[in-house]
C-alpha cells in the first residue's frame, strides 16, 4: 500500500488556489449584481381592458387644440410629456392642457440624452422641468419620459430616488415619421394596443390629428377604457420583467 505525503507547501498552494477561486466566484457575483440592467416602465400586466395614450411635446406646437378639443370629443385623459424649454415658449398651451383634465409630466428640462448627464445634471434637468410645471399647474410631475427613450441604470435609480417613475411605451405611433399617414398611424396603433398598453404619440407630427379619432373611435369600441399613465401603474409591490412589462411581485412561497 502506497502512503501520500502532503507536504506544508502543497498545503499552502492548494489553500492559495481555494482561496483564488473564491474571491474570483465573488467578484464575479458582484460584477453581475453591480451591471444589472434597470428598464423603465413600458407597460402594465393587468386583467383591465385599459390602456394610456401620451404625447411628448419639446418642439412645436401648431396641433395642440387641435389634440385638447379630439380628445374632449371622445372623452379621452391623457398624459402630455412636455420639454421645460418648451413650458417656456407654450405656457398657455400648459395651461390649456391642465385646464381640460390632462396630466403634465416631465420630459427633461432641454431634452438632452440624459445618460450623457452627471447625476447631478440629470437632477438639475428633472428638478427645473417639475417646478416650470409646477408653477402653471400646480401640481409637480410624478413621472418622466426621457428624451430619445434614452436612459441608464444611474438615471433610472435617480428618478426612483426623487420618488418619480421613469416611464416608456410599448406602442409607437411612428407618427414623427415623414412617411407616416394616417391610416397608417391608426393601423399600427389599433393592430399593438393590448390591455396595460402605453401608447407613443407627438403634439406635432403632422398626421396625428387626423389619425386619433379614428383610433380613440376604434379603440373604444373594442371596450378599451382610457386611463392617465400614473393610474395604470403600479405604486408598489411590483417588479419588472425583461421586456420592461410592470407586473405585480411574485408572492414568496409560505406567504399567506
Amino acid at each position: 500500500m502506497k502512503c501520500f505525503v502532503i507536504t506544508k507547501k502543497q498545503i499552502m498552494l492548494g489553500i492559495s488556489v481555494i482561496c483564488a477561486l473564491t474571491v474570483a466566484v465573488i467578484c464575479s457575483v458582484s460584477a453581475f449584481a453591480g451591471n444589472e440592467r434597470l428598464l423603465p416602465i413600458y407597460c402594465v400586466e393587468t386583467e383591465k381592458k385599459q390602456i394610456a395614450i401620451s404625447f411628448d411635446a419639446a418642439w412645436g406646437n401648431d396641433d395642440t387644440q387641435q389634440l385638447i378639443d379630439i380628445l374632449a370629443e371622445y372623452k379621452v385623459p391623457a398624459t402630455f410629456f412636455v420639454v421645460g424649454a418648451w413650458v417656456d415658449k407654450y405656457p398657455e398651451s400648459v395651461k390649456a392642457l391642465s385646464d381640460a383634465g390632462h396630466q403634465i409630466q416631465n420630459h427633461s428640462n432641454t431634452h438632452p440624452h440624459m445618460p450623457q448627464l452627471s447625476k447631478t445634471q440629470m437632477m438639475d434637468e428633472i428638478n427645473s422641468c417639475n417646478k416650470k410645471i409646477e408653477d402653471i399647474t400646480g401640481k409637480c410631475p410624478t413621472l418622466l419620459r426621457a428624451p430619445y427613450g434614452d436612459y441608464d441604470n444611474v438615471l433610472i435609480k435617480t428618478v426612483s430616488e426623487m420618488n418619480m417613475n421613469t416611464i416608456q411605451w410599448d406602442v409607437d405611433s411612428l407618427d414623427w415619421k415623414e412617411t407616416a399617414t394616417a391610416g397608417s398611424i391608426c393601423d399600427r396603433v389599433t393592430s399593438k394596443v393590448k390591455p396595460g398598453s402605453i401608447v407613443l404619440f407627438h403634439n406635432d407630427a403632422e398626421n396625428t390629428p387626423e389619425a386619433l379619432p379614428e383610433i380613440l373611435k376604434c379603440l373604444k369600441d373594442e371596450g378599451y377604457e382610457f386611463v392617465f399613465i400614473s393610474d395604470l401603474i403600479l405604486k408598489d409591490n411590483y417588479e419588472i420583467d425583461h421586456t420592461g412589462m410592470q407586473c405585480p411581485a411574485e408572492t414568496q412561497s409560505g406567504d399567506q
